[in-house]
Formats: C-alpha cells, structure tokens, sequence
C-alpha cells in the first residue's frame, strides 16, 4: 500500500483540468513489448514464538532501524500498522526477480530474527486490532479520510498485507499482449487470483465468513477509494476519468495537519481552485491515494492478491501471473478460461461487483472460479520453461495447483481447518461489500 510520498513540496505549477488529462493520458499507460517484471511483498511482523502477543512499537522501531543499514536492492518501507514490504526493482526476468527478492528477505528475515520477530504471510491479521505505528501528516489525513466510512480504513492501513505482481501495460497494438487486452485481462483473471490465493478468513480470532478478510476491507473503505473504472475500449480515457472523478484524500500542507476535504473530486478542485490551486505535485500524491485492484502507473500493478503463507509463497502469485500475462500462448489460454466470468460482474467495476464477492468470500469453492484457476495455472505451469524458470519455481507451482488449485482450496481453507476453533464456522459473519 506504502507509495514514497513523504512531506509536501510548496505548490509549484498550478494543473488545468485540461493539464490534468494529458497528464494522466500519458503517463499510466506506457506500451511497448512486456520486458519488465515486478513484484511487492508485505508481510505482518509478529513475535517469533508467540505471534499472538502484540509487538510493541518500540521493538519495531528498533529493528527498522537495523534494517534501514542492510544493503538491499529492493525497496524497504514501513506501513501504518508497522507491517514490512519489500518493493522490487523492476526485473529483466522471472528468475531475475525471484532472485533479487529472495535474497533481500533472507537479509530482512536474519536482522528479524535477532530480535526474535518473523515475517508472517497472512493477508489479514487474524489476532490483533489495528493500531497506527506511523505518526506522519500523511497517514493522519487517511486515517481521518477513511474514518468516513467506518472502520474498514484502519483495518486496511493497519492489519493487511499482500503481494502486489506488476506488469508491463503491454503492446499499442491488438492481440494476447496489447495493452487493451491485458487491461481487461487484469481485472477479469484478477478474481481467479483472489480466489486462488485468499489467505485471511479470520479477525479478532474468529472466522469472518470470508476466505479474503482483506479484499471486503478494501471494498468496505468506498468505490471511490478502492475500486476501478468501468471497462471500455478505451482504458487511457476511462482511467483519466477515474482519476478526476475520485474524491481528493487531503490537501497538504507545509506545516501542521493536513486539509481533509469532504466530497471534493480532483476535477472540482481543478475547477475551484480552493482551498488552493492544484499543482502537479498534487496531481501526483492523488495518484497514489487510489486503491483500486488494478492500478495503472505505467505498468500495472495487481493488488487482489493475500500475503502467502511459508517464505517462498510470495514466489508462486509473482510466478502464475507473470506466465499468464507475458507468454503469449498462456494469456491467450487464460482470456479464454476467464471471459465467461465477465457476465458475473454485471458491468460493474472491480472489486464492487458480484465477481469480486464471490471470489473474497467464496475462493476456490465457487465452481466456476475453480474451473478457471485450473485451466489459468495449468497454462501457467506449461509457460514457465518458456520464461527460464527454473525447476524449482515449476515445482512449487505445480505443488500450489496440487493442493490448493485442483481440490477446490485455498490457504485460508487451510487456516479454517486448523484444531484450535477457527473451523466452527463463520461466526459472525460480516455485512457484504
């Protein structure tokens, strides 16, 4: 969820209306040939032998502070509720990614384990209520933004995690790898993924009745906030649109709290020019202010997916996902294997339509997301040579479709099963998206 926005710049260019569309025209949808691959990894920090006890704010800020002094190629942040994501140069390869990644979360996890804390791989944490470790004027002015809507926003900046795949936006041209294509793509393959890889069906100990605690609360924190725009032939126009439409978080300032306005659109303030005149700076925070589940930033970014449990995990989303959006003859297989699921969403955008709720809640028992996952991870398994994926990323693959994929599961199945209670049932289950 982290962007690196820190502070606030003083107002420089004031943005037109007009200046804003050009600019978000130009700069979300970068095409060419899919050359580039990403990957960011959150994770919960927990005590090592007892992740039911809560960590106190002053162990986290110690152990970032040994962090920050390891030399890393990913990028280090810090989310609200003290959670750790690693951010990944964008790589060359598959096996180039996975390589840089690995390497830098040994790193992380050794200074961890020092201390006697772990990375958990859980999209939601499943014990504890949020609580803000990041006293900045930029999470003040979400927190009292999101409050808006109820306590879905503190749940999101405090107790979730995920692993977000980024792809390159793909060809100008038509085809399995156009940019058009795979905008579609994105949003449709994104429910399989959800459902293939929710891992957070527990809150306050208790099942939720949601195999993906964390997608209802980004659905909860509103559609202006966390959801998309409608799907058109036209995905530059209809994200710009998006853009100017979505409510402003806040208005920054130099000193003191943040401006939290209520119900003012980026295009009104373009338009009004109060409290202040919009500046490109501006333009570019509200940019990262914007949680849908595909977000285009020149590439695209896929943030449907729960944090994985075990180290490695992470590897097998960034895997699935690269081979079907970058291996011509797998993205051709998957938009086949998706295309009749569109007819769910009811023309509704992502994630508030019934598609996205029945994958959050449902996963892999659904018959219909389960169809496609198989079809998607097998034409997955098949591409992966073709990318130099090695035979143990291959294998951990074919391991996930195995357990999970074929049989209709997902690891937050897993978690319901566990002796300790959490398979009584969905308790009270929670009101729907």
């Amino acid at each position: 969820m982290s962007d690196a926005v820190s502070g606030c710049t003083r107002p420089r260019t004031t943005v037109t209306e007009a200046e804003v569309e050009a600019l978000v025209h130009g700069i979300c949808f970068k095409t060419g040939p899919p050359r580039r691959l990403g990957v960011e990894v959150e994770w919960l920090v927990h005590e090592l032998r007892a992740p039911r006890l809560p960590v106190s704010p002053e162990r986290l800020e110690a152990v970032y502070s040994a962090l920050r002094t390891v030399p890393l190629r990913s990028a280090l942040t810090v989310e609200p509720g003290g959670q750790l994501e690693l951010s990944s140069l964008p790589a060359a390869s598959l096996m180039e990614c996975i390589g840089t990644v690995s390497a830098d979360l040994a790193a992380v996890r050794a200074v961890l384990r020092e201390d006697g804390l772990a990375l958990v791989g859980l999209g939601h944490d499943p014990w504890h209520a949020p609580r803000r470790f990041l006293r900045q004027p930029r999470y003040d002015a979400m927190e009292a933004c999101l409050d808006r809507s109820g306590p879905a926003g503190r749940y999101m900046m405090c107790t979730s995690a995920s692993v977000q795949v980024c792809v390159d936006a793909g060809h100008a041209e038509p085809g399995p790898l156009g940019h058009v294509r795979r905008w579609w793509l994105a949003h449709q393959l994104g429910a399989v993924l959800l459902a293939a890889f929710a891992n957070s069906p527990l809150a306050g100990d208790r099942p939720t009745g949601w195999r993906s605690t964390r997608q209802l609360r980004w659905a909860q924190i509103g559609t202006g906030r966390a959801g998309g725009p409608r799907l058109d032939a036209d995905p530059r126009g209809a994200w710009t649109r998006h853009v100017l439409d979505a409510p402003v978080m806040c208005v920054r300032r130099d000193g003191g709290p943040w401006e939290v306005p209520e119900g003012m659109t980026f295009r009104e303030w373009t338009r009004t020019g109060t409290p202040r005149p919009p500046t490109r700076e501006d333009l570019d925070y509200h940019l990262t202010t914007l949680f849908p589940p595909v977000r285009p930033r020149g590439h695209l970014e896929l943030r449907m997916i729960d944090a994985q449990p075990g180290d490695d995990g992470w590897m097998v989303p960034l895997a699935v996902t690269a081979a079907l959006f970058d291996d011509p003859e797998a993205a051709e297989t998957a938009y086949r294997a998706v295309k009749p699921l569109a007819e769910r969403t009811l023309g509704l955008p992502a994630p508030h339509n019934p598609l996205y709720e029945d994958a959050a809640r449902d996963a892999l028992a659904d018959p219909e997301l389960r169809e496609a996952a198989v079809t998607c991870f097998t034409a997955a398994l098949a591409a992966l040579p073709r990318l130099g994926a090695t035979a143990e990323v291959t294998d951990a693959v074919a391991g996930y479709l195995e357990r999970y994929v074929q049989r209709g599961r997902c690891p937050a199945d897993d978690l319901l099963d566990m002796p300790d209670g959490a398979s009584r049932g969905p308790h009270g289950r929670e009101t729907r998206p």
